[in-house]
């Protein structure tokens, strides 16, 4: 067992070819098996499109969130509200224009250790 403690950790900013607006990421674990982050996301704030090769779970914390698969319409979830988002479906989420957002993003990696593939910025 190990405990990761908080003050071992620090907020990033989520880079500019990953996200537009402001958004933070706190690593929660990050093991060969998970991954799992809280996303802070300012008003307007969201992903750019991507996908993840064996899923990614979304659990909101606060906020409102949008989330879109491409090709498909934007959904709206809260507080409280789980997305799952299968294997390599293209898809964004991020905060609503009006409401800051924050959700904990928990995905595997692939054999290869790779966990996310990012692609454009949503237009």
């Amino acid at each position: 067992m190990r405990i990761l403690r908080e003050e071992n950790r620090s907020s990033k900013r989520g880079p500019e070819a990953w996200f537009s607006g402001v958004v933070w990421m706190d690593d929660v674990v990050s093991v060969p098996l998970m991954k799992a982050t809280r996303v802070s996301f300012e008003p307007g704030a969201r992903t750019a499109w991507h996908m993840h090769p064996h899923g990614q779970a979304l659990h909101v914390l606060s906020g409102v969130c949008q989330v879109q698969l491409r090709g498909g319409e934007v959904q709206v979830v809260s507080s409280g509200d789980s997305v799952w988002i299968e294997p390599n479906e293209v898809h964004w989420h991020g905060a609503s224009p009006e409401r800051t957002m924050v959700h904990l993003a928990v995905q595997e990696p692939d054999e290869q250790g790779m966990d996310v593939l990012w692609m454009e910025h949503v237009g």
